[in-house]
């Protein structure tokens, strides 16, 4: 070979080495800046920023990540009633018309408290036998006293003395049936020892509590049959609900349920069992459940319709559970979000796991009392995804 020719050979090794070599240098520059460029998009993701004027319009709501009882249990619907222990349906016990109302629907009233007055001429009546008979009573018991002296002065005879003393029996016998017959009709004895001789006659709260319903019109004729007011203490409610019996058997008094509201989403309350029914409906095969729950703020009405998780047999462990509406679905698993000060929320993977009424089990990523997003997590999540669209877009 030519030296011209080995020269011009060793030139170009000179040149291929130096074009290989840069290939490797920015590969390994691109793969820091990538890797810097993916731990930015993290750090993005994991904190949701939500403009102060969009937040404003937004319904957001939290609720604290709580722990209840857990193992087996049996979710049921029921509806929300009066404590029957402390309520009263109040009715005239005589037919009546009705004066004057004292009480009106919503007001807390004591025991013995006026709810309304009526007129019975009925009661007149015998108020006025009552007074008739207890005018002869004492007549008669007078002129017993004054025969039974004048005998023992032997200025009448004895005969005459033993007439009067029959004759004071008789109306002391005609005054115990007008009171017997007035004490018929209902009234109570301090209404019967009231006004004498008229038709007028108080009804009273039989309980303290509040007036829940309010029958009474002016003027209507009450009849005994018709419930003029429902009074009742509403600070303690009983909820019934209806379990199978498989079910029922196993559910123990005194155990705790958990009680929802679709009225009050995102809110628990807590209720204790207490009467487990002795008897199973032939036509639905179930036993009815007393859950009793205190309602010292008065949000619960009766009437309401709920739901109650009742753990069955003995109890066991706990288990961490947030509201159903706080996990969110994305691609790569369930989030929930966390607020985190002023417009910043943070989205969590959790590990989801049993629906438990209207709340569901989380098995990892959240800890008990921690603060979660309900109302508003829905709006939380599509921001996410709105966020990831337009990221992907902008790569495109």
């Amino acid at each position: 070979m030519k030296p011209s020719h080995f020269l011009m050979a060793f030139l170009l090794g000179i040149s291929a080495c130096k074009r290989e070599a840069p290939p490797h240098e920015e590969e390994h520059a691109h793969e820091q800046e990538t890797g810097k460029h993916a731990h930015g998009e993290d750090e993005d993701e994991t904190v949701v920023h939500i403009d102060p004027e969009m937040l404003r319009d937004l319904r957001v709501t939290t609720a604290p990540v709580q722990q209840r009882p857990g193992g087996e249990g049996v979710t049921v619907l029921g509806e929300l009633g009066v404590n029957e222990d402390a309520y009263a349906e109040v009715a005239s016990p005589i037919p009546a018309r009705v004066l004057a109302l004292r009480a009106t629907p919503g007001q807390q009233v004591k025991k013995g408290q006026p709810l309304v007055e009526l007129q019975s001429p009925e009661l007149g009546k015998a108020r006025a036998a009552l007074q008739s008979a207890e005018a002869r009573a004492n007549a008669a018991r007078q002129a017993a006293e004054r025969k039974r002296t004048l005998g023992a002065e032997r200025i009448v005879a004895q005969k005459d003395v033993q007439a009067a003393d029959a004759e004071a029996a008789t109306a002391e016998a005609e005054l115990a049936a007008a009171r017997s017959g007035l004490h018929a009709l209902g009234v109570d004895a301090q209404e019967a020892a009231g006004a004498r001789g008229t038709a007028g006659f108080t009804l009273r709260s039989p309980v303290d509590g509040t007036v829940i319903e309010r029958h009474a019109v002016m003027g209507q004729m009450a009849d005994p049959s018709q419930s003029l007011f429902h009074v009742g203490d509403l600070s303690r409610l009983w909820l019934t609900v209806h379990a199978f019996e498989r079910d029922a058997v196993r559910i123990q008094s005194g155990a705790s349920a958990r009680i929802t509201f679709a009225a009050i989403p995102g809110k628990d309350f807590t209720a204790k069992v207490g009467f487990v029914g002795q008897r199973v409906d032939p036509a639905s095969r179930t036993i009815p459940v007393r859950l009793e729950l205190d309602n010292p703020d008065g949000v619960l009405r009766p009437g309401m319709s709920a739901s109650a998780f009742i753990p069955l047999g003995e109890k066991g462990a706990t288990v961490t559970t947030v509201p159903a509406a706080a996990l969110q679905r994305l691609e790569n698993g369930w989030f929930a979000f966390l607020p985190k000060g002023e417009g910043a929320f943070e989205r969590r993977q959790v590990g989801r796991g049993r629906t438990l009424g209207g709340d569901v089990e989380v098995l990892s990523g959240l800890a008990p009392g921690e603060q979660v997003v309900v109302d508003g997590a829905f709006l939380l999540r599509a921001e996410v995804e709105k966020s990831r669209g337009g990221g992907e877009h902008h790569e495109h």
